[in-house]
């Protein structure tokens, strides 16, 4: 594969960007835009990085979380609350999300929808009974074969030492339940945040059955990418992965993969429109043109020669998050055991997999190429305002800025319906 050339890097980050910075950015060690976060972050006051910055060689997982939601302690498994009780937990639940993009409520039960994670959640089963329960949704347990558990090889013991990824697990595993209730649910627990650890754990989900595959995790692109790529190519398996939580920049793999549907992010609020919603581009959602991934066929984009960051998005804005059930937070200070709101393109990115599952057809999706066909545009919201310009501006491109039709936070959309997918 070719490397970029002076024409790449004037696509990659317009006109306004200096080309040596490209040059610097496209060689950037993979904990570059964790490090710049820590200088120019914008984020708010009242969200926390779930993980913490990735050392080099290792990917982080992108779920943030409100510090300032805590719940009443009644809210919880002891109260026995379900779908019908007078108090939920604060954050969007399952049927906020089916009314904002107007899914079934049956459908997927011939699907198992993967998630990949670093180390052991503990208490993933039964944080998962609560937050289903809660919702009215029926149990996904390890006895009755909805719900299974494995390490990086595929076994069911040892499981891995806990990494602190117990939030961004319990994320992932909700999220599924929310898009789709009925689907299975294939917990992979990589030995360590490794990039070849984590995509060692893909290959092993999708040898198990999985017909769909979320990673909520990244490490910024460079020169060891492509290597990368295979652990992320499974024809006939929907291979999924958030596009990061830090904005407009240098893509992160493994979303930038032309193998990958990768998932940008939203903020999601109640209307009084006819959708009954409305939905900008999250600031945080991840987007970029590759400097080592070339253009896939199907992406046509106008201003970047490389592979185009994201394809399609859902709500991702930790301020309009969903709620989660989680008790395995030893590592975040401030952040209480129990009911959160979670938020981040790590959200995004199981929920789209759980709606491809809805929908029962995996094997469209060797590459995101379906949601680019014509016949895909109706079955997909068109976010048109909003920007991710959080570390740097694209000098008004649609690379950093939601416009009509394709753009780098939210791609082609969000759901509408499953007609797209």
């Amino acid at each position: 594969m070719s490397r970029i050339g002076n024409h790449r890097l004037l696509g990659m980050l317009g006109a306004t960007v200096l080309a040596v910075g490209t040059v610097a950015a496209a060689v950037a060690p993979a904990n570059a835009s964790a490090s710049a976060s820590a200088t120019h972050s914008k984020t708010p006051s009242n969200i926390k990085n779930v993980c913490a910055t990735a050392k080099p060689g290792f990917d982080r997982c992108f779920a943030q979380a409100r510090t300032d939601v805590k719940e009443p302690a009644h809210i919880g498994h002891a109260a026995g609350l379900n779908a019908a009780a007078t108090t939920l937990p604060a954050g969007f639940g399952p049927a906020d999300l089916h009314s904002a993009y107007k899914l079934p409520t049956t459908g997927g039960a011939n699907q198992t929808v993967a998630i990949v994670d670093a180390g052991d959640d503990p208490t993933a089963e039964a944080d998962l009974a609560v937050y289903r329960s809660t919702y009215g949704l029926s149990a996904c347990t390890t006895a009755n074969g909805c719900f299974t558990k494995v390490n990086e090889q595929g076994k069911t013991t040892p499981v891995p030492a806990d990494q602190g990824w117990g939030v961004e697990i319990a994320l992932d595993l909700d999220m599924v339940s929310a898009a789709c209730p009925q689907c299975k649910i294939l917990l992979v627990e990589a030995d360590q945040a490794t990039g070849d650890d984590l995509g060692k754990s893909v290959d092993t989900a999708v040898s198990l059955g999985a017909t769909e595959v979320s990673n909520s995790y990244g490490a910024t692109e460079s020169s060891v990418t492509p290597a990368d790529a295979a652990y992320y190519t499974h024809p006939g398996v929907a291979i999924v992965a958030s596009s990061g939580d830090s904005g407009y920049g240098i893509p992160a793999e493994p979303a930038v993969f032309s193998s990958v549907i990768s998932v940008g992010g939203t903020s999601l609020t109640k209307a009084t429109n006819a959708r009954g919603w409305t939905e900008s581009a999250w600031q945080g959602a991840g987007s970029g043109c590759s400097a080592w991934v070339d253009k896939p066929s199907w992406q046509t984009d106008a201003n970047c020669p490389g592979r185009m960051v994201s394809d399609v998005s859902a709500d991702a804005d930790p301020q309009t998050g969903p709620a989660i059930y989680v008790t395995d937070t030893p590592d975040l200070e401030g952040l209480p055991s129990g009911w959160n709101v979670v938020g981040g393109t790590s959200a995004s990115s199981p929920f789209i997999a759980g709606v491809i599952a809805l929908a029962g057809n995996p094997a469209k999706y060797n590459n995101a190429s379906a949601f680019y066909a014509p016949g895909a545009k109706a079955g997909l919201n068109d976010v048109v305002s909003g920007n991710n310009v959080t570390f740097q501006d694209c000098g008004g491109d649609y690379q950093c800025n939601a416009v009509t039709g394709y753009d780098g936070p939210t791609g082609l959309g969000t759901p509408n319906g499953i007609s797209a997918f």
